[in-house]
């Protein structure tokens, strides 16, 4: 395959990108500007250097049509977006990157159809309500869709864009709805705390996570491989699809994270405020049609975690900037070392 990311430096996007240049596929990631910093946590230089840089807007339809027809794109993975803090804060720049940005890319395959195989986006398990709105057990992807924040409304808006774009065209397209990812290279957002907290037990670091309840850790590798699979297996149609990872609480989590690292028992603490979207979301309808799809237990996705950021600590290469961007409790102890 020769694949376009639009979001390419992005957490997921790098891990994307991995399993890309592992397999052996082409890779270009068009983005406003080359920041390989996630990519090398996770890959050598000589291997990012294998994945080529293409500069440019993601509403730029120009920029879009140019890249897909002279590097002869046959697929592409579109990850770019705004967050919801940054769509709160301004709603319309969020919505021309968001919703316009997204038309675009749509766009662009609709203009190079045929060469251009099949679109994976992503979409967000934002697209739903508050858990209290919906019945009790794991959600199909066909409930109402009550997304309460600027993010979700874009998310669901571009479902919409892409069903359109297959009746109206034929343009296939998967939307694949992630819900708490973690893994090396998380670093912001509300839902990157989980990750935050593996690396501040690591190193000896207090830290608070400022959620509870319950949510759906899924592990980064895992999503990273679901979004390849989903371009490689035979599909037709355009459909958004929920993933699934280890539905628990927060507490579960700690309790987890206690029995790799033991000294988060007293470095890692719990808030109490449940995240206002569904979290027990049901993947049997992806597992059906482009299944199976790898799942990794939390206890094996913490300790490949902590794996990673050690070795990364042991060369000398661990960011730990991210630790200090959002309120961790204060310094009260020695580092312990990894």
């Amino acid at each position: 395959m020769r694949v376009l990311l639009t979001g390419g430096y992005g957490f997921i996007g790098a891990w994307i990108v991995r399993n890309l240049l592992q397999q052996g596929h082409q890779v270009w990631i068009l983005d406003l500007r080359e920041d390989p910093r996630r990519l090398l946590q996770i890959m050598t230089a000589d291997q990012v250097a294998q994945a080529r840089f293409i500069p440019g807007d993601i509403t730029d339809l120009a920029v879009l049509c140019q890249a897909l027809e002279s590097h002869g794109i046959t697929h592409i993975i579109h990850l770019a977006g705004l967050q919801v803090p940054a769509c709160r804060a301004d709603p319309l720049t969020g919505a021309r990157v968001n919703v316009l940005g997204t038309l675009a890319v749509f766009e662009a395959a609709r203009r190079m159809l045929g060469q251009v195989q099949r679109i994976v986006y992503a979409s967000s398990a934002a697209v739903y309500g508050p858990p209290d709105r919906y019945p009790a057990g794991p959600l199909p992807e066909d409930v109402p869709l009550a997304p309460s924040t600027h993010y979700g409304v874009f998310k669901a808006c571009n479902e919409g864009n892409a069903r359109v774009y297959f009746l109206e065209h034929g343009l296939v397209s998967i939307g694949l709805r992630p819900w708490t990812v973690y893994g090396v290279g998380r670093d912001l957002g509300l839902t990157s705390e989980p990750t935050k907290a593996i690396k501040a037990a690591l190193l000896g670091r207090p830290w608070h996570i400022s959620f509870g309840g319950w949510t759906d850790f899924q592990y980064v590798d895992d999503v990273a491989q679901t979004f390849i699979l989903c371009l490689q297996r035979p599909f037709h149609g355009a459909r958004c699809y929920n993933l699934r990872g280890t539905v628990t609480t927060l507490q579960e989590f700690h309790q987890t994270l206690c029995q790799v690292l033991p000294q988060a028992e007293r470095l890692v603490t719990v808030g109490s405020t449940q995240i206002a979207i569904a979290y027990d979301l049901s993947d049997d309808a992806l597992q059906r049609d482009l299944g199976p799809m790898p799942k990794t237990s939390l206890l094996q996705g913490i300790q490949q975690t902590v794996d990673l950021f050690r070795q990364l600590w042991q060369q000398g290469r661990l960011d730990t900037s991210d630790l200090q961007t959002t309120a961790s409790l204060p310094q009260t102890v020695a580092p312990v070392e990894p």
